[in-house]
């Protein structure tokens, strides 16, 4: 059941925290990309934005064990860091590459920053969210 909860504040952090701050960047000028892409991908046609949440679920569920005990500071920074480090070097070296995009966007650190600072919002996300569905003392990963 743990599981199914960390695939959720996955999903949800990715909606509000990924997209909330990808929204904000866009509203000011620091980023040229929208937030909340609708556009359909492939294979299953589904929105982009739906795509990335679903990605975001999966990773909800990959970095859980590493975020566990849910209490304490260490729980938040951990959250941030593991959040901004596993998912943006995944999509840097392997899911940039695998589309056709330069490894790290070229190395341009816009790209790089980017992806920190959303996926860093994400991991906290996904922190604020497990702690609003998982009691501190109940920690265990059933």
């Amino acid at each position: 059941m743990i599981y199914l909860k960390a695939f959720i504040a996955g999903y949800f952090a990715t909606l509000l925290f990924h997209q909330g701050l990808l929204a904000l960047l866009f509203a000011v000028g620091a980023s040229p990309r929208p937030a909340f892409v609708m556009t359909p991908t492939e294979p299953l046609g589904l929105p982009a934005v739906l795509s990335l949440a679903f990605w975001g679920g999966v990773w909800g569920v990959a970095i859980w064990r590493w975020l566990t005990p849910p209490i304490g500071t260490r729980f938040w920074r951990r959250a941030v860091i593991i959040g901004a480090l596993a998912p943006s070097a995944v999509a840097l070296f392997v899911v940039f590459p695998l589309k056709g995009l330069g490894m790290a966007g070229g190395w341009d650190p816009r790209i790089i920053i980017g992806a920190l600072l959303l996926n860093g919002a994400w991991g906290l996300g996904v922190a604020v969210l497990m702690r609003m569905m998982v009691p501190a003392d109940d920690h265990r990963a059933d």
